[in-house]
This record gives C-alpha cells, structure tokens and sequence, in this order.
C-alpha cells in the first residue's frame, strides 16, 4: 500500500484534501444509475470522487453477474482495481454470489448486492471515513450522472417478477418494486430543468410498472395519477423533452401508448426484448406474452406510427432449438422488418432453469446460426434505412470531431444503435438540436446536412 492510501482520514483533513472514492461501473444501464446514485450520495457526504486509480483512497467495483462473460469481465475489472490501487470494495449483480468474488479475489474490503446504496455507503465508511465536517457543495437537484448532460437515464422500478428460464435476474435483484409516479416524475422533471434533453426510461419490465404497488394513486401537480404503464408515459409527455422507452413488453396495453408518441416527446420508438420467433422456443423460454401475435401487433402500430422504430434483442442455439426453429426465427424477423436488432449466443447461466431444458447446440453451430441471423438482420437494417433517404427530421448532438457532428434521431438510442453523421456542422454545439435532410445510408447508420 503506497503512502497515498495509507494516510489517515486527520491527515488528509489537515492537508485540506477529502478522502475520494473510484467507480468502476459495468453492465446494463440500470446499474450506471446504480452507480449515479452511490455518487451522489457520497458527494453529499463529502467525499471527492476519483478520477483514476491513482487519485483514489478507495475503489468500487459495481459488477455485472448476468452471463458468463460479464461475470468474466467483472472478475477481470476487480483484479485490475485491486493491482492498482488495492482497497476495493464490490457490490453489483455478481455480488449476490460473494462467494464467486471471495474464491478469486480474497482481498476485497468486502462485497454488496444490487441496488444496495445504504450498505454500500457504510462499508466505504467503515474504511474510509467522511470527513468530520461536511462540504457545503450544493450537489446538482438531479444528482450527479455519469451520461452527457444532454441525456440521463431514468430508473423507474427495481427487479423483476418474470421467470424467463434463462434469466437469474430476479435471484439477483428481487422482485419487482416500482417507485410511485409522483416519485419518478420529481427527478425527471429536475433533470429536464437541468437541461437533460433526453430521458432513456429503464427498468427490467417497463410494461409491468405499478402492477406491484396496485397502480397506487397519487397527486402530481394538482392531478391524481394512477402509478401505471400509460400514466407516467403521459406524464412524461408533458416535459417538453425526448422521452424513449426501453424493455418494454409486448403486453395487449402497450398499444395505448402508441397515440402519445411524437417526434418532440415520447419518441416513435419501443425497445422490446423479443428473444426469439419461434412459439416452442418462447414456451421454453417463459417468456412474458409469449402467446401474443406479435406480429399482429407490430402490424396494428405501424399503421397508427409509420415512422415506429422498434428494437430488439434475440437469442440464437438456445438448449434444445432445432433448424426448424431457427427457420421460424428467421421467417419471424423477415416477417416483423425490425428497424434495430441485435442478438446473442445463448451462454450458460450458473442457476438459470434453462441449462436442463434440452440438449446443448454445438458452438460452431450457435456461430453458423448467429451469422445467419446478423446477416438478414443487416440487411433489413441497411434497406430500412436507405428508405429513409430525403426525409428531414430532428437529431440530437452527441459530439462534434473536426466539423463532423454524430447526432442521434427519434430512432437511435445511444451507445446500442446506429448515428446520423452530420457534416459541415462545426458551429453546432453537444447537447443542441438540429434538424437535418438524410442524404445517405450504409448497414446501422445516416448521413445527413443542414436542413435548408
């Protein structure tokens, strides 16, 4: 341990330098909030937050513990925080199983679970203790986010009473608790009053919201709202910012959102985890409305919103998936003509239900289907998007390079979808929009000017 890490918290007082924490934070975007909120709380506690290894007293690893590679990747990043600075503390979804933390890595200051602020923050007490006094930094009424300040994601629930066969997700964060609408809607409308142009609303099951709580009724400025799916979607309506909708399920009650959706507000676009097309397979597979036909249903929205993008995720050489379900996955998406699309090899998860369902797929197989499959999906991409050309619509400023600006439409979500490539745009500014004409297309993305 270097000099730095070993000064007590009187001498760091004396030399006028609060004791910092580092964030290493993995996984999907509900545990970034996971992380925003451990900042914020630990801003207001007075603690500096670390840039780097070096500068920090302290470590924590928020970890990701959903497949076999993210379980690899969180080992790896505990290891590396240990190498570099040596007092780490773990929480995240792989913290539920301490055990498989402890096995690797013995050293660790101690180990968390999900979503578990309160316990998080007194461990970091116990090794490193607040300052005696406070700083008076007045934190930011949104909280501190680790997103651009021109987009911020927007937790509305935590875990999940779904039981899909492939998933430990509810073993890992619980079941559903959703949080009242009054409660959500104070933070967004402090982000929109922040400048947040974007809120990316997350939970595991969006389509489920309230359902635990009995769609409690509460008072949202001057008006009773139900703590539902469609209420807070209007609610949300009314800020005067892009709103899009991630994990959504394909339940029958999602076709009343599809009225409220425009390209200044709740954008024309649904993120639903599809997994797959075939019906045995999704039998299999657990999954919520697996019975619907969800084609119908895309069918029925594209005709109320032509300008719909819909996105999804799937899974190919799931146990037991035959060639004719492949086939029917394949017809399936031809079918549906999905505008994003992304899919993964199914992996192994230690507990979930699946592993015992049928006989494994061969690896080389699962590649053969997985390339099968990006391929079509590519192409419905690439042909969707070249129809787009000579549309004008609104994007959103992500970063400006060298005159080149890479913006966003109603129909990219940042990080997992395509960008609209901008040039010429140097007096454009991060976070601004712009309305453009699309003037070319390739597989995931656009190419667009200046709308005259």
């Amino acid at each position: 341990m270097n000099s730095q890490l070993a000064e007590s918290t009187e001498e760091r007082s004396q030399r006028g330098r609060a004791p910092a924490v580092g964030f290493v934070s993995l996984g999907c975007p509900k545990a970034l909030v996971d992380s925003e909120r451990l900042i914020t709380e630990l801003r207001a506690r007075g603690y500096r937050i670390a840039a780097d290894y070096a500068q920090a007293d302290l470590v924590v690893v928020n970890t990701c513990g959903f497949i076999d590679a993210a379980i690899d990747e969180s080992l790896q990043a505990i290891g590396e925080a240990l190498e570099h600075n040596g007092r780490v503390l773990v929480t995240g979804c792989l913290g539920a199983n301490p055990q498989r933390i402890l096995a690797r890595h013995p050293k660790v200051l101690g180990v968390t679970g999900p979503h578990a602020t309160e316990r998080v923050v007194a461990a970091i007490g116990e090794h490193l203790p607040a300052p005696h006094a406070r700083f008076i930094d007045l934190l930011p009424p949104q909280g501190v986010r680790l997103t651009p300040r021109h987009y911020a994601y927007l937790k509305i629930s935590e875990g999940c009473n779904n039981r899909c066969s492939f998933c430990i997700i509810p073993a890992l964060r619980g079941r559903l608790v959703s949080r009242p609408l009054d409660d959500v809607m104070r933070e967004a409308e402090a982000l929109a009053v922040a400048g947040v142009k974007e809120l990316l609303v997350i939970s595991q099951d969006t389509s489920a919201y309230g359902s635990d709580i009995g769609y409690r009724e509460v008072q949202w400025r001057g008006r009773t709202h139900a703590s539902r799916f469609l209420d807070l979607t209007r609610a949300l309506s009314q800020l005067g910012i892009w709103v899009r909708l991630h994990y959504v399920y394909p339940y029958p009650h999602v076709d009343a959102i599809i009225p409220l959706m425009s390209q200044s507000a709740v954008l024309p676009y649904l993120d639903i985890p599809f997994q797959h097309g075939s019906p045995t397979v999704l039998k299999r597979m657990r999954r919520p409305a697996h019975a619907e036909d969800t084609l119908r249903r895309i069918e029925s929205w594209r005709a109320q919103r032509p300008d719909l993008t819909l996105r999804s995720t799937f899974i190919v050489g799931f146990p037991g998936e035959t060639s004719s379900e492949f086939e029917q996955l394949l017809a399936w998406l031809d079918a549906a003509q999905l505008d994003r699309v992304g899919c993964f090899k199914y992996s192994a998860v230690e507990g979930a239900a699946a592993n015992a369902l049928g006989a494994a797929v061969p690896e080389a197989l699962k590649q053969e289907r997985y390339e099968r499959f990006m391929e079509k999906a590519g192409a419905i991409s690439a042909a969707r998007l070249a129809a787009r050309i000579g549309e004008r619509y609104r994007v959103l400023i992500d970063a400006v390079e060298r005159g080149v600006a890479i913006a966003r439409g109603p129909g990219d979500a940042p990080e997992i979808d395509g960008v609209v490539r901008l040039r010429g745009a140097a007096a454009l500014r991060v976070g601004e929009f712009a309305d453009v004409e699309i003037t070319g297309a390739s597989t995931y993305d656009l190419e667009a000017r200046l709308a005259s």
